[in-house]
């Protein structure tokens, strides 16, 4: 069994876990190319911080802080792959041209009414996110009657949606949206039947990396938070997930090679289970 790993390259100044350690290019470049060496498979770069409560930013600004990024990676023979983290077309056009080949819209193609028709025309993949409100909003009092049911169905119908315009399925990836709009209790849920988000038939891509359910859990601060991470990860794997968005490398990389070789009949070389595009 395979798996994907994508890095977290946040070049934002308030980002909850890295924010500001990465907003100079040369910095995130670095970071970015480590991230690769260490086993990331795709390195998602951010320009505008989606964490709860965060406010929105220019498309300027956001385009100032990740288009030096992609060029650098993308001319020094970056080995990763380069994804856009945004949800403006602007900003994902001028990624792709810079580099990208993917579009990790936490919006679901709902926040740009040209996102759709971009990816459409430029063939490469996105990933569409479940989130409930937006990152300014999402967590006051989130509720669900059934949220795994909820958050399945939106999914599915943002499916639908992108491909009724023109986004080829196979070009689509699904996110839950681990601690976007949902409380701890919500996230475990998620995380406990992760199987049913899989049964759509498209990757499934699980964030919970550093998150604060982890640390409400073990009661660890946000850069105590490894362990936890790991957990969460492995387990989703078994459960069918296949691409991981993270920051801490390395650590899941060799996690997410023992959770492979252990489910896998017979067991293979680590270099043939480290990631699939």
């Amino acid at each position: 069994m395979t798996f994907t790993i994508m890095g977290v390259v946040n070049v934002t100044p308030d980002s909850f876990s890295d924010g500001g350690r990465y907003l100079a290019a040369a910095a995130a470049v670095e970071h970015g190319l480590q991230l690769a060496g260490e086993g990331a498979a795709i390195l998602d770069i951010g320009g505008e911080s989606t964490r709860p409560g965060a406010q929105s930013v220019s498309a300027e600004d956001e385009l100032e802080r990740v288009i030096p990024v992609l060029e650098e990676l993308h001319s020094r023979g970056c080995p990763a792959e380069l994804s856009i983290d945004t949800s403006k077309a602007v900003v994902a056009e001028a990624a792709l041209r810079a580099g990208a080949t993917l579009v990790n819209d936490v919006t679901a193609l709902r926040g740009d009414p040209d996102m759709a028709r971009l990816v459409a025309d430029r063939g490469v993949r996105c990933c569409l996110m479940h989130m409930l409100g937006t990152p300014r909003t999402m967590q006051q009092d989130p509720r669900y009657d059934d949220v795994v049911g909820e958050v399945k169905a939106f999914l599915e119908e943002r499916l639908e949606y992108a491909v009724e315009h023109g986004i080829a399925a196979e070009n689509v990836w699904l996110d839950p949206g681990i601690g976007f709009g949902k409380t701890a209790e919500q996230n475990l849920e998620l995380l406990r039947r992760v199987d049913e988000i899989v049964a759509i038939g498209r990757p499934v891509v699980i964030g919970t990396s550093r998150k604060s359910f982890l640390g409400r859990l073990t009661g660890r601060d946000v850069d105590n938070r490894l362990a936890a991470t790991i957990a969460s990860n492995v387990l989703a794997f078994a459960r069918g997930a296949r691409v991981f968005r993270v920051h801490d490398v390395a650590a899941v990389h060799d996690a997410l090679i023992v959770a492979a070789a252990t489910v896998t009949a017979p067991w293979t070389s680590p270099t043939s289970t480290t990631t699939t595009k």
